[in-house]
């Protein structure tokens, strides 16, 4: 057998609000991982996480992670959704996966969730396994809560793209998504710091008294959006989130204000980052682009459209051991 490849590409995933489900109602912990998530909203983009999986038969397994073509032994999300997968065959192989990704790692765009689920994709199609796609997303979504990465953008990326509502926590084909339809003619404009904000809340051994916070504003923010379901109201409520919740700091504010300034339909900080979204007719976007160049430098400014899909497998002109590309998928990424 000569060597395998396969392609997946997953859009970022940005979550505007959440709350989280990781106990019952009774106050025990959740002991079914696949039942732990949450609940929020957000956009995907249609920049994102390329990967590329390619196998070889060997005596023992052994597996390799690059992302964007440097070797990457801290992406345990993808590490163990390759291995589990791995595990539901007898065969042995040299696995290599190559994630190119063209938006901000740690920033609230959904990078590790969308490395975890093209990785179960791509893996899946090269080793021929009978999974259904639901069962690869449990896979990623077990290894993302393992992980303390995430907690329900798996179930937001396999479902579909555009402005996503999860209604129901949990894994896959136990959650449940709705949407908002959104006007064709709206991109996304981000701008981000380089500044990593605490993720705790992600964590079982997390504050109570914080999460519990946390999940009465999550509550009342989706309970305000499904009342009034459009993108303008979305934004609204999840800014007053970020700022209910003390997530929005001042150079968030900052941002925000700086979008509606220059006339986008709204804005809103990405959970959980020191970055901001804004919406915008595609014709305001430049204004939108260079209101936060003022204050951010050019390669901290993101302006993309919406992807209307969710991860899936991308094209493999040639699935031998001749593909030598950087596992990008040949979707267009950029306006």
């Amino acid at each position: 057998m000569t060597k395998k490849t396969a392609k997946a590409f997953a859009p970022g995933a940005i979550s505007s609000f959440f709350e989280i489900f990781q106990t019952n109602p009774n106050g025990t912990p959740i002991t079914n991982l696949q039942h732990v998530g949450a609940t929020g909203g957000g956009f995907g983009l249609q920049h994102g996480v390329h990967t590329k999986v390619s196998i070889k038969p060997a005596l023992e397994n052994s597996i390799q992670i690059t992302i964007n073509n440097k070797i990457a032994p801290e992406a345990k999300v993808t590490q163990n959704v390759t291995q589990t997968i791995l595990n539901q065959t007898s065969q042995k192989f040299t696995v290599l996966v190559e994630h190119q990704i063209d938006i901000p790692i740690s920033m609230g765009f959904g990078t590790s969730a969308g490395g975890a689920l093209t990785t179960g994709l791509a893996l899946k199609e090269v080793l021929n396994l009978p999974l259904t796609y639901n069962q690869i997303g449990q896979i990623a979504h077990l290894a993302e809560i393992q992980s303390q990465t995430g907690l329900g953008t798996v179930s937001s990326l396999s479902v579909g793209g555009g402005l996503i509502l999860v209604t129901k926590p949990g894994a896959p084909g136990i959650c449940k998504i709705d949407r908002i339809p959104l006007n064709p003619n709206y991109v996304l404009v981000a701008g981000f710091y380089n500044s990593n904000l605490p993720k705790t809340c992600l964590s079982p051994s997390s504050s109570k008294n914080n999460n519990d916070q946390i999940n009465h504003y999550g509550r009342q923010t989706l309970t305000k959006i499904l009342e009034k379901p459009s993108v303008e109201n979305f934004l609204e409520c999840c800014w007053l989130f970020a700022q209910k919740t003390g997530f929005a700091t001042k150079q968030v504010h900052k941002l925000v204000q700086l979008a509606i300034n220059a006339g986008a339909i709204g804005a809103t900080q990405n959970m959980i980052g020191e970055a901001v979204h804004a919406i915008v007719l595609k014709e305001n976007a430049p204004k939108v682009t260079e209101a936060f160049k003022q204050i951010l430098p050019k390669n901290q400014v993101l302006c993309c459209k919406i992807d209307p899909q969710g991860a899936r497998l991308t094209n493999n002109k040639n699935n031998n051991n001749n593909d030598n590309d950087n596992g990008k998928n040949d979707d267009k990424a950029t306006l």
